[in-house]
């Protein structure tokens, strides 16, 4: 299978005090189609850092990140965006919906933005959210629903573009034991049925472990 994201020497260091971090010590890895990693380390060890680098939201960074073999990390502000906003999708601890617009709306308008029907979003987004079981919650808004609920939510809208890639930031981190293993079981599910790819960041050992493969990231450098 191809690499969907193929990452070579990254490094990114920070000034702190007059003094050097070095965050990420030249970390090599590539994630192929249909294969769910984790990335896994504990709180502070540049697990973040890592995934906004590959998902092209900030600078500062050496070393080449190819999505879908094209050249990201040298691309301009233009192609980075549409990178983005087309092979992309992104899952994070706290959901960030959009508070004035209801589940299916959420869902909605990433596609509307790529430049889908409003008819095929809203069918997408139906189809979605009623793999995740919130088929009767559709007009709802994110403060009539629970957590869990939320979650889900943000999982149909980084899959309703069919993005190549998934990029998730502790993405059950926010929800209790039980609450987190069944948006776990769903989201790894449907990632797997769009034949896409994800990388997961986590620094739970057994969420880890229920994943294709387990990166470890410790002191910037990946085992």
């Amino acid at each position: 299978m191809s690499d969907v994201l193929a990452v070579t020497g990254l490094k990114r260091s920070f000034e702190q005090g007059g003094v050097r971090i070095d965050v990420l010590r030249g970390v090599d890895f590539a994630v192929k189609q249909g294969e769910i990693v984790a990335l896994l380390g504990p709180s502070g060890s540049g697990k973040s850092t890592l995934l906004q680098a590959v998902g092209l939201l900030e600078g500062g960074f050496e070393g080449d990140i190819r999505i879908e073999g094209q050249p990201a990390a040298s691309a301009d502000d233009k192609e980075r965006t549409r990178l983005r906003r087309e092979r992309l999708g992104f899952v994070y601890q706290f959901h960030h919906l959009l508070p004035d617009f209801s589940a299916a709306e959420n869902v909605v308008l990433p596609q509307l933005i790529n430049g889908a029907t409003r008819a095929d979003a809203q069918a997408r987004a139906e189809s979605l959210l009623g793999a995740l079981g919130l088929d009767q919650r559709l007009t709802h808004r994110p403060s009539k629903l629970s957590g869990g609920e939320q979650q889900r939510v943000a999982v149909a809208r980084a899959l309703a573009i069919r993005p190549a890639l998934v990029l998730a930031d502790e993405p059950t981190g926010n929800l209790d034991e039980a609450t987190a293993d069944l948006v776990l079981d769903e989201f790894l599910r449907l990632v797997r049925e769009e034949a896409g790819a994800a990388l997961v960041a986590t620094h739970n050992e057994r969420l880890a472990a229920r994943m294709d493969r387990v990166l470890r990231l410790h002191d910037g450098v990946l085992t």
